[in-house]
């Protein structure tokens, strides 16, 4: 079977290994290519949190690299790959001995995809396809079959002793990220080398095509999506086709990503790195001039996101029997929201929800935080009332009165007989008429109140009924 190594964004050739740089960050993932065979390294923690450290102990699989604190963070690496044709694909890990012969580190993996984005890998929304955190009893472990013993891969159950897993079937142009994890050593952060050898159907039909090798030219890496008070970004052109052969390097950006250059941060031969610092969103740019007289570009959007702010809560249909809100945040991230503990959603509009005062929770999805429960109050009022004197449900009134305008209320039996007239300082009906108890029966009540449109006050009136339940 005919196999290739990865490329680290980097145009060689020949087939010597190389020493490889190390991306512990997802964000920062590197991307896989075909130019040339190399060396990978893990050596020692990231900056940011790739998982969620109470996620992490519950996932099924990685949790057996995960025996404290989510130790998983430390000696990883983060490769990205794009499939180039539709096919099979697979890899081998392999780890090289130390400087005294003797293998040491004890290789698992973790795949996430297809078109999974760093935040959903964080915030345990997604899963991985593939995860393999068995002892390894040869060098090898990965995806397909392995080559020492010709052990063939496996569906992914914990504790099936199988260090291979099974195929996985890509189409062109579908994107995986690969967390590899020494679990011998990632509580010390000692490195320890290995070699990542992709393998599959695809591969076998051509090398050159099998990943999207113009992955490797968006050197700059994929958009990344970052919380408020992440450590900083590090945008590297040294990372492009060009590699030491700078002459000058510009940097740009636009923050607003509408195709608009707003500043040109940094321009000189030795401006080979630009930082970027939360919360600074924008499209940046770099345009690097080589010795040859070629000129490379990329670009990429970093977006920052922070807590959710709430904006407003819209009533969309007050006083109705189907009281429905709707939820605006500030800012563009991406939300879920939960209604009086229950389950979150996408939408943002609520139906049925209760009149009176509800709690609202916002989380943001991308992993960079949730509200603490926001009080809000729906104008409505109770379908039926029981005034037994039990202590619960024993008046009637509007419920949120002390809201609304000028607000007044007439109650009324199915007669049309005025029985009580209340308002905002009303404690509400008690079911009774001139000390009278009435019947269990439908009553009728009118709304009368002033609603703000606009800065203009406009009268309003809602008629509708309840019931007195004995």
């Amino acid at each position: 079977m005919f196999k290739f190594f990865c490329c680290l964004c980097t145009v060689l050739f020949g087939f010597a290994l190389l020493s490889a740089q190390n991306s512990p960050d997802c964000r920062s993932a590197i991307p896989v290519c075909a130019d040339a065979p190399i060396a990978g390294i893990a050596d020692g923690g990231g900056d940011i949190d790739d998982f969620d450290p109470d996620v992490i102990r519950q996932t099924g699989c990685l949790e057996k690299g995960s025996v404290s604190s989510a130790n998983i963070e430390n000696n990883t690496s983060w490769y990205v790959f794009r499939a180039g044709t539709d096919g099979r694909i697979g890899f081998d890990l392999e780890a090289l001995p130390s400087p005294g012969g003797i293998i040491t580190a004890e290789w698992d993996f973790a795949l996430y995809g297809p078109d999974v984005d760093c935040g959903s890998i964080s915030n345990g929304s997604a899963q991985p396809i593939r995860c393999n955190y068995e002892v390894n009893n040869t060098r090898f472990t990965g995806i397909g079959v392995n080559p020492e013993n010709g052990q063939v891969g496996a569906p992914s159950l914990t504790g099936n002793l199988n260090t291979y897993d099974e195929w996985i079937d890509v189409r062109a142009g579908e994107v995986y990220y690969l967390l590899i994890n020494n679990f011998n050593t990632n509580f010390n952060g000692d490195p320890e080398n290995y070699i990542l050898t992709f393998t599959g159907t695809s591969v076998d039909a051509d090398q050159n095509t099998a990943l999207d090798c113009t992955l490797r030219d968006e050197f700059l890496g994929l958009d990344i999506v970052a919380c408020e008070g992440d450590p900083d970004i590090v945008l590297s052109a040294l990372n492009s086709p060009a590699g030491p052969n700078i002459s000058n390097v510009t940097w740009e950006v636009d923050t607003d990503d509408d195709g608009n250059i707003d500043a040109v941060l940094a321009s000189g031969p030795a401006e080979t790195t630009y930082t970027v610092s939360s919360p600074n969103s924008g499209r940046y740019y770099v345009t690097i001039d080589d010795t040859l007289g070629g000129t490379i570009t990329d670009n990429i959007l970093i977006t920052f996101y922070g807590i959710p702010v709430l904006d407003r809560i819209d009533v969309l249909d007050d006083l109705s029997d189907n009281n429905t809100i709707e939820v605006f945040v500030q800012g563009n991230g991406n939300y879920e929201y939960a209604l009086n503990g229950g389950e979150f959603q996408d939408s943002p509009i609520f139906e049925d929800v209760p009149p009176g005062q509800n709690n609202l929770v916002i989380n943001d999805k991308n992993g960079c935080g949730t509200t603490n429960p926001i009080p809000f109050l729906v104008v409505g009022y109770p379908k039926f009332f029981t005034p037994n004197g039990d202590g619960i449900h024993d008046a009637w009134n509007i419920l949120g009165i002390e809201t609304l305008t000028d607000p007044v209320v007439f109650i009324f039996d199915r007669y049309g007989k005025l029985l009580k007239q209340l308002d905002e300082t009303t404690v509400g009906w008690d079911g009774t008429f001139n000390g009278r108890p009435m019947p269990s029966s439908d009553y009728w009540f009118r709304l009368e109140y002033e609603r703000d449109e606009g800065g203009v006050l406009v009268a309003n009136t809602i008629r509708t009924h309840f019931s007195l339940v004995r």
